[in-house]
């Protein structure tokens, strides 16, 4: 079967699927976005407002004191994000280190993913990687509401965002009422197709009680093959297999293919004497396989050396249950009340086989087998007063959690159990008020205590205790209805991941002959931070500039303790706090409508970052940027409006430059190439939207060279870096090709 086939086939499905709605009558019915108007304020837009609506969407302008950047889901849903990683990817200062087509673990402002929290509806959510991170791109963009990047945090929100906060908003009974369908399909370049189906729905039981709920399934694959060339010594320009100092190539195919499903539920009871109460449940169920294939081909005449297969079951669930609730109680108080537990379960089994026929690559043993296993769960708890007089407001509360987690993953699988208890307990005072009718001030302290308890095989109990105290302030001016300055300051945290504290021996990390040991006395890193930023309102659109500037004290490195006992060719590591850093950069986005060129229908949207950072190698003692910042990240785009053929077509174009990452041994460049997207929408009616998307149109490539430098002891190979002596010389490649989507939704 032909692609063209298969794309026509993809086309057909979800429009067969959504057949019987055509011919569904409901009493309902939603207005035309194109030609009516915008829902009155305070009225709930119904479903077709949102689904199927020509009208082009613009990020959203805030009024918090502190700096946030709020995009609604319409802002993105035109090129069907499938995940809140794909979202994530237009916005600005964000960007990956992943493999092509992966957008898993988000790097705000170019720092590593555990400088940056991830909140589900202003909750922790936790995840699998020992950093603490979250990897985005298991969260489906259909259950999406709003996301929110929160550059500098208010007293009375977490405060572990150094590089900054991601709080991803489901959507909510209030969002609008109705429901929509939604049928897809997934096509790679080799015809594959893989299918997504959506449901939700949102209406009321009476008069003051509203109910949400959504369900999504959706399957992924993603095939990539990759290249890799190596050379014993630097090669000559341009290298490849005729080059003298060849070695030999290594051919790898590495697909990903799985399968998604998750929900969201949310009821909500508006009380007649004012206050609410509200309950909401969300899930992500994640089962995946990770085939990787690698034939290794020896000298320049690319003798067959060996093949080598690695399969990975991938098991993973996510589950979060919250509730709140605002109860007035006169006079100007109000109680606020919070309560939420979030689950992390994940079950891994790696198992690795080998083979030495050529003729035949199937033929294989088994070599190695793993198995990773997590159950990670947190239980969190607010109580606020908060005290209301004129324009001045007081609240004063406590934010506890408790965690409990057994299982490490630092990205390679560690035997033996692993057990950690984090007690936190959070009290704050935020204090807001305008001295001037054009100025809002918001004041606070946020003073964190931390109980942690780490335990494992053979290593007895570590105990661990912090406290700190997180001020802010955050000065909004807005002298027009156009304009509004934000400046910020505001006292951040990075908790050491669950590996770097951890008593127990890493066998093979970083290297294949070296060992670490954890280190549980580890201090959490502290940073200060600035903000200050300009916003425009320019029509339906704005214009928003940025800097910022981030002291970040105790960083925590690795540090080598001499030869590693258990092999003389190794080198036996702990992290420690080795001392500061800095980072700084500057964020300017523009998202607008045409109208003052006479193309009310034509909006543009483009951001772009400079970044830039300062620390100290602990091992070559030079002056270095953090691992893997680029300099520059880059977005733009357009959406054209046809209005007389109600359809729609854009684009987007994005990228990043070149990133270093060091390490004692190893230096490693990275680089990708340009990703270009495009989508064509036809409306039909008020209540269905056919989507064609097509992402990575130029195939974009990953490309990495790795300098490895050799040594009998930590000094012969930090002398022989610092010489430039190169004992091999690795270019690796990696291709995916483009990704087609096509799409049908419904709104009733």
């Amino acid at each position: 079967m032909t692609l063209t086939t298969k794309l026509l086939m993809g086309a057909a499905l979800p429009l067969a699927l959504a057949a019987p709605a055509f011919a569904q009558e409901t009493a309902t019915v939603g207005q035309d976005a194109r030609t009516a108007d915008a829902p009155a304020e305070g009225e709930t837009p119904a479903a077709s407002d949102i689904i199927v609506t020509g009208t082009i969407a613009f990020r959203n302008r805030t009024t918090d004191p502190n700096p946030v950047l709020s995009y609604d889901l319409d802002y993105f849903q035109r090129f069907e994000p499938v995940s809140v990683g794909e979202m994530l990817k237009r916005v600005p200062g964000v960007t990956f280190t992943s493999d092509v087509l992966e957008y898993d673990g988000v790097q705000f402002r170019g720092l590593p993913p555990g400088y940056t929290q991830v909140l589900i509806n202003g909750r922790r959510a936790p995840g699998g990687e020992a950093d603490r991170s979250f990897f985005v791109d298991r969260i489906p963009a259909e259950l999406v509401e709003r996301i929110e990047i929160v550059r500098s945090p208010r007293a009375d929100q977490p405060s572990e965002g150094v590089a900054g906060t991601l709080n991803i908003v489901t959507k909510e009974s209030t969002t609008f009422e109705g429901g929509f369908a939604k049928a897809a399909a997934l096509i790679n370049q080799d015809g594959e197709l893989r299918p997504s189906f959506a449901g939700a729905y949102s209406g009321r039981l009476g008069e003051r009680t509203s109910l949400w709920g959504a369900l999504n399934y959706q399957e992924r694959r993603n095939p990539k093959e990759k290249v890799s060339l190596r050379y014993d010594g630097l090669p000559e320009a341009g290298g490849g297999i005729d080059d003298p100092a060849f070695s030999n190539t290594e051919l790898q195919d590495d697909t990903r293919d799985g399968s998604d499903l998750s929900g969201s539920a949310e009821l909500r009871h508006e009380f007649a004497g004012g206050g609410f109460v509200r309950v909401q449940g969300f899930f992500v169920d994640t089962d995946r396989e990770e085939f990787e294939r690698s034939v290794t081909l020896d000298g320049a005449d690319l003798d067959f050396d060996g093949v080598e297969t690695q399969i990975e079951d991938i098991d993973q669930q996510t589950y979060t249950i919250s509730g709140d609730a605002g109860v007035p109680l006169g006079g100007g108080l109000e109680l606020g009340l919070a309560a939420s537990w979030s689950g992390y379960r994940e079950d891994t089994t790696a198992t690795t086989f080998v083979g030495e026929n050529e003729d035949d690559l199937d033929d294989l043993e088994l070599d190695d087998e793993e198995r990773l296993e997590i159950r990670d769960d947190e239980y969190g708890g607010t109580v606020s007063l908060a005290y209301a007089l004129g324009s001045a407001r007081v609240k004063a509360g406590i934010d506890l959690l408790r965690k409990d987690r057994d299982g490490l993953n630092d990205g390679d699988f560690l035997s033996g159990a692993f057990r950690v208890r984090e007690d936190r307990y959070d009290p704050y005072v935020r204090f807001t008020f305008d001295p001037l009718p054009d100025l809002s001030v918001d004041a606070g302290l946020r003073y964190e205590i931390t109980r942690r308890t780490v335990a494992g095989e053979d290593v007895g109990e570590v105990r661990y205790e912090a406290e700190t105290l997180n001020p802010s302030l955050h000065l909004r001016f807005a002298p027009t209805v156009a304009d509004q300055f934000r400046l910020s300051v505001a006292r951040t945290v990075r908790r050491p991941g669950y590996d770097l504290v951890s008593p127990l021996e890493q066998e093979e990390s970083p290297g294949d002959d070296d060992t670490t040991l954890g280190n549980p006395a580890l201090r959490n890193e502290r940073a200060w931070g600035v903000d200050a930023g300009y916003e425009r309102r320019l029509g339906a659109g704005i214009l928003g500039v940025n800097l910022f500037y981030r002291a970040v004290d105790d960083l925590i490195e690795l540090v080598s303790l001499g030869e590693n006992p258990e092999n003389e060719d190794g080198q036996l590591f702990t992290p420690q706090n080795i001392g500061d850093g800095e980072t700084w950069g500057v964020e300017v986005d523009v998202s607008v409508p045409l109208t003052f060129a006479g193309l009310p229908d034509t909006g543009i949207f483009a951001n772009y970052t400079y970044l830039d950072s300062s620390v100290t190698d602990p091992f070559t003692e030079q002056d270095r940027r953090f691992n893997n910042q680029p300099h520059h990240i880059y977005n733009a785009g357009f959406i054209q409006t046809l209005r007389a053929a109600d359809a729609s077509f854009g684009a987007t174009v994005s990228g990043r430059s070149d990133a270093r990452e060091s390490n004692f041994d190893e230096i490693v460049d990275l680089r990708y190439g340009a990703d270009l997207e495009a989508f064509v929408e036809k409306r039909f009616g008020e209540r269905f939207v056919l989507r064609f998307s097509v992402q990575d149109i130029l195939r974009r490539s990953k490309r990495e060279d790795f300098r490895t430098f050799d040594g009998d002891s930590l000094g012969e190979i930090l002398a022989n870096r610092a010489a430039g002596e190169i004992d091999e010389f690795e270019q690796e490649r990696e291709r995916a090709g483009p990704l087609y989507q096509v799409t049908m939704r419904a709104a009733f």
